[in-house]
């Protein structure tokens, strides 16, 4: 259930983040989701892509330093307070978030949000048993062309 999310640092400068989308999209590979947070000096890259083996191998060849980090899609209700809610078990369960960003793609009433968990398997097993539905690799890429 977890997925695989690769991470790259940027340096804080026009062009340098077009690069290696780029790089990946020559090879074919789509992004379903990034998030990119920066600071004066530098730029991190978080990427969820369908092949990350092929995607990180060539990152790599092409000179990029990348991360291998593993994430969690959680099913969230898309309304006000459906976050809250969701946070709410996790604080009961004394789990911390270290970042998390919004996957841009709504099933119904649902949004998918991804985590980074300091234990994501210890968050996959809470969120489970507290009903919400924690979305595996293989179901997040049907929902993607």
């Amino acid at each position: 259930m977890k997925l695989q999310q690769l991470s790259l640092f940027l340096e804080n400068r026009p062009g340098r983040l077009e690069a290696p989308l780029s790089a990946i999209a020559a090879e074919g590979i789509n992004i379903l989701t990034l998030s990119l947070a920066d600071t004066a000096q530098f730029g991190i890259l978080r990427l969820i892509v369908r092949d990350w083996e092929k995607a990180k191998r060539v990152l790599e060849q092409a000179g990029w330093v990348v991360n291998l980090t593993e994430v969690v899609a959680v099913d969230v209700l898309d309304r006000p307070g459906g976050l809250a809610e969701a946070l709410r078990i996790l604080e009961d369960a004394d789990l911390n978030i270290e970042y998390m960003y919004a996957f841009s793609l709504r099933r119904g009433d649902k949004a998918i949000l991804i985590f980074r968990f300091e234990d994501p398997d210890r968050a996959i097993q809470v969120l489970t048993e507290k009903g919400l539905h924690v979305v595996d690799g293989e179901e997040l890429m049907s929902f993607v062309p």
